[in-house]
């Protein structure tokens, strides 16, 4: 077999993998009690209006593709998972609101040169493995003097923080995978996008959370709710020792972000122009 078969292979079953990791658990309720207003803020700094035409990139369940509906965009949400889709659509029903939903891999988006007026992702497109495909991608997708729009946890902040700690006890990524939370990084996520945007203006922000009075009710609910975490327990799960440390690890670095019972997530948001 040829170096070309193997990397393609190799690319489906990754992705393969992503699409069950996210399945595993409850995304959406995540998102909703922990972050529900991240998506909605995202579609206010894009200046999403009616009748935009918008694509949410590893929308999850809708977190922002909803709200950009509902301020009357023409909207595509696309994810790998069909699963968090399928929640997607239904909460949009709920809302009165329609919503294009499309399964998709954020490497290799199936939509014409330039054909959104607003690209966004909200805490999504920072988990496509190839960074720099997938930021090609999202410029491709965006018309020129269109609108590019990134809401990503930081390495710094509490949900980077999560993922590195998971990260020894998860199956290692396969070469050329890059972190996460690369994406919160303001320098990296200025050199995926280059000279090929203008108007660039990012912050960090946090969110504010004060669900857990206790590090363990966070682990508790990460380990019965959270994708990576689960899939990461499973990973060790022969392996009683590891386990044991593994809820250690998640109850420290609960305990280091939470002060009288509030913990504060940081996050890069950023907003860009796509240039000619």
């Amino acid at each position: 077999m040829s170096e070309a078969s193997d990397a393609v292979r190799t690319d489906r079953s990754l992705k393969a993998a992503h699409r069950r990791m996210w399945a595993l658990g409850d995304y959406p309720s995540v998102a909703s009690h922990l972050f529900p207003d991240l998506g909605a803020l995202l579609v206010r700094e894009c200046g999403v209006r009616r009748g935009d035409r918008v694509l949410d990139i590893a929308t999850g369940s809708g977190n922002a593709a909803i709200p950009a509906a509902l301020a009357g965009a023409d909207v595509v949400a696309c994810d790998l998972t069909p699963e968090l889709l399928e929640v997607g659509w239904h909460l949009a029903t709920v809302r009165g609101t329609r919503v294009e939903w499309t399964e998709a891999d954020a490497e290799a988006l199936p939509f014409a040169d330039g054909e959104f007026d607003t690209v966004m992702s909200c805490v999504g497109v920072m988990f496509a493995p190839h960074h720099r495909l997938a930021a090609d991608e999202m410029l491709r997708v965006c018309r020129s003097g269109g609108t590019v729009g990134l809401a990503n946890w930081t390495p710094e902040g509490f949900m980077g923080r999560l993922l590195a700690t998971l990260e020894p006890y998860a199956p290692p990524p396969p070469p050329g995978a890059q972190p996460p939370a690369l994406w919160g990084d303001e320098e990296h996520v200025h050199e995926l996008l280059g000279d090929r945007v203008g108007d660039v203006v990012s912050r960090r922000q946090t969110v504010r959370v004060e669900r857990f009075a206790k590090p363990s009710e966070f682990r508790e609910f990460f380990k019965a709710l959270y994708g990576p975490t689960i899939a990461a327990y499973r990973a060790v799960a022969e392996e009683p020792d590891r386990v044991a440390a593994l809820d250690g690890d998640l109850d420290a670095l609960a305990a280091a972000h939470t002060a009288d019972g509030v913990m504060e997530w940081e996050y890069l948001l950023l907003t860009a122009h796509r240039r000619d």
